[in-house]
């Protein structure tokens, strides 16, 4: 597969058919081999139109002045939120952008708040009256996702010959995230370029600057709206960069390396990176995040040997902090482990 197949994900809001098994089929065939997939077809209700991610995105009118309640201890120091919040762009490094994380709260409220542990901390949002709508349009589009990322999940329950819910538990109420990010155009590449020189890249036959460096999503499911600005690639497994195409009505969807071990690699992470050429870019990547005491271990098919199971919220943590925007909180979660019975 030498391209991103486009999948018509709407039979999977319906009960059996022949359409459905032929979505689950493209699904499977898609996250085995290329590892991403544009999909497109939900139910109406759902709010993933143009319309509703602006209104997401009009976080991004705030002044600093105005964000600054809500960024990260990282980089404000006297402020309490660890994981969940705003991230201000860095400078010097391969990644270049800023934006907001948000957690589960924004859907279930209190509920899904646990005191001492980071990844079920509240999230930090802007008050009504600074952005009036705009925590009802995140809990819709939140809860939206939520459905499209579970109606994924029993489709590759189905490929896998595993009963249609057996995901479901792991992921209920989990810890996913909604992360609104912009990549403005870089002032900073000659500081960037002195410290690491793949700052630059060519592709398609013009020189672009690096914006959001290669990597492999740590978890499980991302689903990616984007804003019409191309930019976002994937490694084929030739060695080549293939775009992903940012085609309206149409989530990119990648799978993160928990996945992949969890299938026992029939499900392939693929590396990505965001590429720019002078214009500012807007995403809304949502990451479907299991719970932090879901226990992932070799699925009922495999060697129960095949791997040693493992908290997902321990691993989480010690993969995500090894990105810029969350470098040097290591220390700030202890692991919980697995007991021992």
């Amino acid at each position: 597969m030498d391209s991103i197949p486009l999948i018509d994900i709407a039979p999977l809001f319906n009960g059996p058919s022949g359409d459905r098994d032929r979505a689950d089929r493209e699904i499977a065939e898609a996250a085995a081999g290329v590892g991403f997939f544009g999909a497109r077809g939900w139910p109406a209700n759902l709010p993933l139109d143009a319309a509703c991610r602006a209104a997401l995105l009009r976080i991004f009118q705030l002044t600093e002045h105005q964000t600054k309640p809500l960024w990260r201890r990282k980089f404000a120091p006297s402020n309490p939120n660890v994981y969940r919040g705003w991230f201000p762009r860095q400078t010097g490094f391969l990644t270049s952008k800023e934006g907001i994380d948000m957690g589960p709260d924004v859907a279930y409220g209190a509920s899904v708040v646990s005191a001492g542990d980071p990844l079920r901390e509240p999230t930090p949002l802007p008050p009504e009256d600074v952005l009036p709508g705009w925590r009802e349009s995140v809990t819709d589009y939140y809860r939206g996702m939520v459905d499209v990322s579970q109606a994924l999940m029993r489709s590759f329950a189905r490929s896998l010959k595993l009963p249609e819910s057996f995901f479901d538990q792991a992921f209920h109420r989990g810890i996913s995230t909604l992360r609104l990010i912009r990549y403005p155009p870089r002032m900073d590449l000659d500081q960037a370029a002195a410290l690491d020189p793949n700052i630059w890249v060519e592709h398609g036959g013009r020189r672009h600057y690096m914006t959001g460096a290669p990597h492999v999503d740590s978890g499980l499911l991302t689903l990616l709206a984007q804003d019409g600005v191309a930019g976002l690639q994937a490694r084929h497994r030739s060695g080549d960069w293939i775009d992903v195409p940012p085609v309206e009505a149409t989530l990119a969807v990648n799978f993160g390396r928990v996945l992949e071990r969890w299938s026992r690699g029939r499900i392939k992470a693929t590396e990505h990176r965001v590429i720019g050429s002078g214009l500012q870019r807007m995403s809304v990547p949502f990451f479907y995040e299991a719970r932090v005491d879901a226990v992932i271990g070799p699925l009922p098919m495999d060697p129960p040997d095949a791997f040693a199971p493992f908290l997902y919220g321990d691993y989480l943590w010690s993969t995500t902090t090894q990105f810029v925007e969350f470098k040097g909180m290591e220390d700030l979660r202890k692991p919980v482990g697995l007991r021992a019975d």
